[in-house]
C-alpha cells in the first residue's frame, strides 16, 4: 500500500514537471501542432439555439487547403454587460437537455490548462478551444471574425478534432451563457443521385364484333425512369378485324409487359349460342322423323 502512494506521487510530479510554469507554459503533451491533414472542404457548423435573451448566430469551420482550419464567426444579441465575452471548442457535445454545463472543459488534447491565460502571440501554447484567447474576445455586438487556426482539426481520430463537440459563449467570469454542437454541412464532394421510378399503368380495350362483344382487360407494367405510361382506346371491326384509337403518353424509356386475361364473351355472344342450339334441335328432331 504504501509503496503504491509512493508511485503515485511520483507520477503526479513527473506530469507536473513536464508541463512548464514559465511563460510561455508548454502541454504536458507539449506545444500544440499544425495540422496538414485536413480532408479538404469538410465544413462543420454549429448554429447558438434560439432563446430569448439569449445570443444568436454561428460559427463555421472548413479546411480548403488540408492546413488548418478558417472559421468564419457572426453572433449578435450579446448581453449589455458582463464583457468582453469568451468563445471556445469544448470538449463535449451539449446534452440533450441543452445544459452547456455538461460540455466539459475546453479542447485541450495537449493538456495545456486554462491558467495562465493564452498568449495569443505563441498560440502553440495555448489550448486548441480558446479561440477568444488566440483571436480576440468579442467586444461589439454584432460580432464577427475570420481567421484561420492551424492546429484544429477536421480529421477524425485526432484529438484536436473538433466535428462532434461544441462552441461555448461566456461572460467574462467564464459563466457560461449558450452553447451549440458542431455539425457536419459538408463533406468536401458533390454527390449527384439519379432515382429512378417504376410505374404500372393498365390498358383497357374494349372490341366489338358482329358475332360477339368481349371485354379484354389486361395490366401493363412499365419500367421507367420518372415515365408514367397509360393507354386507353376503344377497338371496333367486324370479323375481329379491329381499328384501335386510343390516346397513348409516354415519357422516358420504358419496356412494356403486357399479359391480358382471357376473353369473356357477355351479352350478343350467348344470343348468337342460343340460336345454333335452337337450329341443331331442329334438325336433329325432322332426322328421327
Amino acid at each position: 500500500m504504501r509503496s503504491t502512494l509512493i508511485l503515485t506521487a511520483l507520477s503526479c510530479v513527473g506530469l507536473a514537471a513536464a508541463q512548464s510554469n514559465t511563460v510561455p507554459v508548454t502541454g504536458i503533451l507539449g506545444n500544440a501542432t499544425i495540422v496538414s491533414t485536413n480532408p479538404k472542404g469538410v465544413t462543420y457548423k454549429a448554429t447558438l439555439p434560439s432563446i430569448a435573451g439569449k445570443p444568436s448566430g454561428s460559427i463555421t469551420g472548413v479546411s480548403s487547403n488540408g492546413t488548418g482550419v478558417a472559421f468564419s464567426v457572426a453572433f449578435s444579441g450579446l448581453p449589455t454587460s458582463g464583457g468582453p465575452f469568451l468563445y471556445h471548442i469544448h470538449d463535449a457535445p451539449v446534452p440533450s437537455n441543452g445544459n452547456c454545463t455538461g460540455t466539459l472543459a475546453h479542447l485541450d488534447p495537449f493538456q495545456r490548462g486554462e491558467q495562465p491565460p493564452c498568449n495569443p502571440a505563441l498560440p502553440a501554447t495555448c489550448q486548441v478551444g480558446d479561440l477568444a484567447g488566440k483571436y480576440g474576445t468579442i467586444k461589439a455586438d454584432p460580432f464577427s471574425a475570420t481567421f484561420t487556426d492551424p492546429y484544429a482539426s477536421t480529421l477524425k481520430g485526432l484529438g484536436s478534432f473538433f466535428g462532434n463537440r461544441s462552441i461555448v459563449i461566456h461572460f467574462a467570469n467564464t459563466t457560461r451563457i449558450t452553447c451549440a454542437n458542431f455539425t457536419l454541412i459538408s463533406n468536401g464532394t458533390t454527390t449527384t443521385t439519379t432515382t429512378s421510378s417504376s410505374a404500372a399503368s393498365t390498358t383497357t380495350v374494349v372490341a366489338k364484333t358482329t358475332n360477339a362483344t368481349s371485354t379484354v382487360t389486361g395490366v401493363a407494367k412499365t419500367t421507367a425512369s420518372n415515365a408514367t405510361s397509360t393507354t386507353t382506346g376503344t377497338a371496333k371491326g367486324t370479323n375481329a378485324t379491329t381499328t384501335t384509337t386510343g390516346t397513348a403518353k409516354t415519357t422516358g424509356t420504358s419496356t412494356a409487359t403486357t399479359s391480358s386475361k382471357p376473353t369473356t364473351f357477355t351479352g350478343g355472344a350467348v344470343a348468337v349460342a342460343a340460336s345454333y342450339v335452337t337450329v341443331f334441335g331442329g334438325l336433329m328432331a325432322a332426322l328421327m322423323l
